[in-house]
Order: C-alpha cells, then sequence, then structure tokens
C-alpha cells in the first residue's frame, strides 16, 4: 500500500528517537521493500541483534537531501535511483563508501571485479538491476500490444494510459514509439530538436494520461481499470500477476533499465552499522535470495547462478528478469549520467508542458 510521504516524515521522527540501538532503512515500500525485508532486514537483524526500521517514501532521494541540508539526519541506509546518487554524491550529500569493504564473491573474486559494469560509484553500491516496462489489463484491451508505439495507438488500442509523473523514462519512451532505435535515444535527446520530439509524442496520448508517482499505483490502476496500459517497475507487475494472480502482461519492447543503489546519508547516526549492513545486503547470497520475492536481476554476477524459485516454489524467476536475453531486444541502459545533469532542467519543462 502507499505510504504518504507525511507518513514518511511521522516514521522518521520516530526512527530518530530510538537511532542509538535501531539502523533506519528508507526504501519504496510494496513488494519491493517487502523483498528487502525478507531477504536483507531480516537475516541481518538476526546476525546483529539490531532492529531494522523500515520506512517508504516515493522517491528516497528527496527527504536526504532535505535532512542532510537541514543537519537533523535520521536515515542511516537509503535506496535510490542511480542518477540520485550521482547527482546527490556530487553534492556532498552522501558519505563515500571504500568498496575494498564489501564482500569477495564465494569463488574468491573481488567485489569489485563481481558486480556487474556501473554497479560500484564513489557513494553507493548497486543491489538490483531493474525496468521501467509497459503492462497492461488482458481483460480490458483486444488484441496483443507487442511495441512500444502501441502504448501511443489510442485507435488502435483505445483506452487511458498510465505514466509516471516526471521526465525520466517518459521521453525515452516516447522517441522510441516514434520509430527512434534505442542507441539513438540519448543522443537525440542531447539535442533541442530531440527534447522536442519527445514531448510532440507525448502530446498524443496527453489528454488519455492518468499520472501514477509511486510504485504501487500502476497495478493497482490497472486492476481497478482506470487505465488499459501503465508504465510500471517491471517487479511490481510481476508481484502483481504471478503473486496476486491478476491478468497482467507486460510488454517487454523499450524497457528501460535501470540500477538501485544503497547508499548512507552525510551525517547519518549510525554511519558505521550502515556500511556492515550494506556489505551483508550486497554479498553474492543475500543479492540471490531477494530475486526469491521479486524479479529484479542481482548486481553482483556471483549471484546469478543462484537465483531460482519465486516464493511459490513453482515459478522460475530467470525469464521475468529484465537482463533475460529475451527481454533484450529492444532495451535501453538507462543513461545515468545524462539525468544527473539534465534532471531539473528537464522536469522544469515537464512540469510546464503538465499545466498547459
Amino acid at each position: 500500500m502507499k505510504k504518504t510521504l507525511i507518513m514518511t516524515t511521522a516514521l522518521v521522527a520516530v526512527a530518530g528517537s530510538v537511532a542509538a540501538q535501531d539502523l533506519t532503512v528508507m526504501s519504496w515500500g510494496g513488494a519491493y521493500g517487502a523483498s528487502q525485508i525478507e531477504a536483507y532486514n531480516k537475516p541481518f537483524a538476526e546476525l546483529t541483534g539490531k532492529d531494522i526500521v523500515m520506512v517508504d517514501a516515493d522517491n528516497p532521494a528527496t527527504p536526504i537531501k532535505a535532512q542532510v541540508e537541514a543537519g537533523n539526519v535520521t536515515i542511516d541506509v537509503a535506496d535510490v535511483e542511480y542518477s540520485d546518487a550521482i547527482r546527490l554524491c556530487d553534492e556532498g550529500l552522501l558519505e563515500e563508501i571504500d568498496m575494498s569493504t564489501l564482500p569477495d564473491a564465494p569463488d574468491g573474486t573481488p567485489a569489485a571485479d563481481d558486480f556487474v559494469a556501473g554497479a560500484l560509484t564513489d557513494c553507493a553500491v548497486a543491489n538490483i538491476v531493474w525496468s521501467t516496462v509497459f503492462a497492461y489489463n488482458t481483460t480490458n484491451v483486444e488484441g496483443e500490444p507487442t511495441t512500444m508505439a502501441d502504448f501511443f495507438d489510442l485507435e488502435a488500442f483505445p483506452g487511458k494510459r498510465g505514466l509516471r509523473k516526471s521526465a525520466k523514462a517518459n521521453l525515452e519512451m516516447a522517441l522510441i514509439a516514434d520509430g527512434v532505435a534505442a542507441e539513438d535515444v540519448y543522443d537525440l535527446l542531447e539535442t533541442d530538436e530531440g527534447v522536442d520530439r519527445a514531448f510532440a509524442m507525448l502530446d498524443t496520448i496527453k489528454d488519455s494520461v492518468v499520472w501514477w508517482e509511486a510504485g504501487a499505483q500502476p497495478p493497482q490502476l490497472l486492476a481497478d481499470g482506470e487505465v488499459v496500459m501503465s508504465t510500471a517497475y517491471n517487479g511490481r507487475i510481476f508481484n502483481a500477476a504471478v503473486g496476486e494472480d491478476q491478468p497482467f502482461e507486460i510488454v517487454w519492447d523499450g524497457q528501460i533499465m535501470d540500477f538501485d543503489l544503497f547508499v548512507i546519508p552525510k551525517g547519518a547516526p549510525n554511519a558505521e552499522l550502515a556500511l556492515e549492513y550494506i556489505s551483508f545486503a550486497t554479498d553474492t547470497q543475500r543479492l540471490a535470495d531477494q530475486a526469491k520475492w521479486i524479479s529484479y536481476g542481482p548486481a553482483r554476477v556471483s549471484s546469478g547462478a543462484l537465483v531460482g524459485l519465486y516464493q511459490d516454489g513453482v515459478t522460475e524467476m530467470a525469464p521475468h528478469m529484465p537482463t533475460a536475453e529475451a527481454n533484450l531486444e529492444n532495451a535501453l541502459v538507462n543513461n545515468f549520467e545524462f539525468w544527473a545533469d539534465r534532471d531539473a532542467e528537464l522536469n522544469e519543462r515537464f512540469n510546464a508542458w503538465l499545466a498547459n
């Protein structure tokens, strides 16, 4: 269930009162937060005897910035998107992490070589590979959408669409839907003409869009019939379809792959324990364990062979991962540095576009 930022603020205040003995971890809630509780928090608490306070936010980067700038940090560990990790680190709002403290792979491969390319930065350690995809409710759609262009085709597939209320992912998907090859998307977005073209494509469905802000919303919008298709985080759709038996189908064409990473806010009250938690949560076994609960790929190479069945004991998880070969045909890897540099500018334009 989506928790509001008001509730988040209240929980953070409570966490501050017990920070001396508890570790406060901020994440995104829903099925994703539940997977972290099962794979990381419960075994870490059992190992250390420390309680873990799990706090949800629509985007943990926002309260991190507010707390550090206010000098009142109550979060020890947070899970953030890659572009936010880069930006927050560049702004001096995160603790640097010594990657030599991360555990080696079981075969002795150093962590720096075991994590997939790009998964480690000065201030952040990746835990998952995830994707923004689009999905549809099979009971509310006639025919079978197979491409990103179908998402934008209101004539062939009439009905409301769900989109995240931000520029990121929407601009890329709009260009892919307009026929731009995935490998050319960011080159085009570097130009005014490319940005204009993306917004022009979004114009074609603007009046039919229901905007979402939290990851738990798209599955609910699809289930309630408020939209017939929605962009979403792939793991949230998997959880609804397989875990809750909803009639949802993911379309992998044009998926945008991303990392989520653990960070430690500057001035975290339990920074040493936070580093212990990150080292534990991102070891080979723990990252493989998380895949038992949600279809996000582990950020370590050595974890891949350990990924097995979903918690139902039946469903093979590998085909549902963003990194499965069949799902990569027209995939786009999020350009983290592009968004770290251009996020404020493009979201300002996006918000102005929304208001018109």
